[in-house]
């Protein structure tokens, strides 16, 4: 069986990234079904690995190909941009610039061909601003670094999934970006992602934008009508099973009850709510649309607990092996 070579960024070294790595990578079947390492800095998970008392050897490798992907080693492709002494739950532009730093080379990689898959631990986005790179998260870095016009982020956990027509930018804002291209070119994004991760005839639905979607125009300012019934529409004459657009506020309820495999949601909070309230812990974030693969947890760096040990590694196992059944030459091989 192939075993998909997997990158695994460190994310932002003043947060949960390191720690939830380590105890992560301490489960011996992601090691039998793949090849994890992790691009980050060595220094920052030897203090990762004291922290959560681990007996995993942290090997430092100057390219993913000399990696052991042996259970009780954690290959580190080390780039050495962060302190050893760094405070944990601190915004600092040292850790933005490596997180961002860390992203790059991982793109940099896959673009070669060279790993399968990406999958990220948090960053910071204020310390990312503070660095200088200007995005609002991993999803704009990766779509720029990629080239990627077209693309999306889909949250996915085991009773729900969920893909955003706009997402890290403000209420009023989002409301103008939503148009009738973006709703179905999401539409589309997300019939693609449920064919190729198995589900034969995917079966979506579409929030609207207002409450009870618009309710025949007694809410908002005819939105529905104008943005979404179109691209519903549009992308119904093209064969794609979807209606809408429906009231978020039953619709999520429906879906998971097994009505819907998937929903489109119109901004950032309508979709990272229901999913949030089902578990954080079973979460995972995938960008749709990218010529690579990439995934990751479904939280943040969550300053407030990072050095205490206590942060909870089932996001990342989660993403990781969502990577794994997304990797190409896995599902080719397999």
């Amino acid at each position: 069986m192939y075993r998909p070579m997997i990158g695994i960024t460190m994310g932002d070294a003043a947060g949960v990234g390191p720690e939830i790595i380590i105890k992560a990578l301490e489960d011996p079947s992601l090691y039998q079904a793949c090849r994890p390492f992790v691009i980050g800095d060595r220094s920052i998970l030897e203090r990762a690995k004291k922290l959560v008392r681990s007996e995993f050897a942290i090997l430092a490798i100057e390219s993913p190909e000399d990696g052991r992907f042996s259970h009780g080693v954690i290959d580190c492709l080390d780039l050495a941009l962060v302190s050893a002494d760094l405070p944990y739950g601190r915004v600092s532009a040292e850790a933005g610039h490596a997180a961002f730093s860390y992203v790059k080379k991982a793109v940099e990689l896959a673009d070669a061909g060279r790993i399968d898959a990406i999958c990220t631990a948090p960053l910071n986005k204020e310390a990312l601003h503070k660095a200088g790179h200007l995005y609002p998260g991993h999803t704009e870095i990766l779509a720029q670094l990629t080239g990627t016009t077209d693309y999306a982020m889909l949250l996915s956990s085991p009773q729900l999934k969920v893909i955003h027509v706009t997402t890290h930018i403000g209420l009023i804002d989002a409301v103008k970006q939503i148009t009738e291209q973006r709703v179905y070119t999401v539409v589309a994004l997300a019939d693609q992602a449920l064919k190729r991760s198995g589900c034969e005839k995917p079966r979506i639905a579409v929030c609207g934008i207002n409450p009870h979607a618009g309710e025949n125009g007694l809410f908002g300012y005819g939105e529905e009508e104008e943005k979404i019934v179109p691209a519903v529409i549009r992308a119904q004459e093209e064969g794609i099973c979807v209606v809408g657009p429906l009231p978020a506020d039953t619709l999520f309820y429906r879906a998971v009850k097994g009505d819907f495999d998937m929903v489109v949601a119109m901004y950032h909070d309508q979709g990272h709510g229901p999913i949030k309230v089902l578990g954080l812990e079973t979460g995972v974030n995938i960008t749709v649309g990218l010529h690579v693969i990439r995934t990751s947890v479904d939280h943040g760096t969550a300053f407030d607990i990072a050095g205490t040990g206590k942060a909870d590694e089932s996001s990342l196992k989660e993403a990781i092996r969502q990577a794994i059944l997304l990797s190409p030459k896995a599902s080719r091989l397999t």
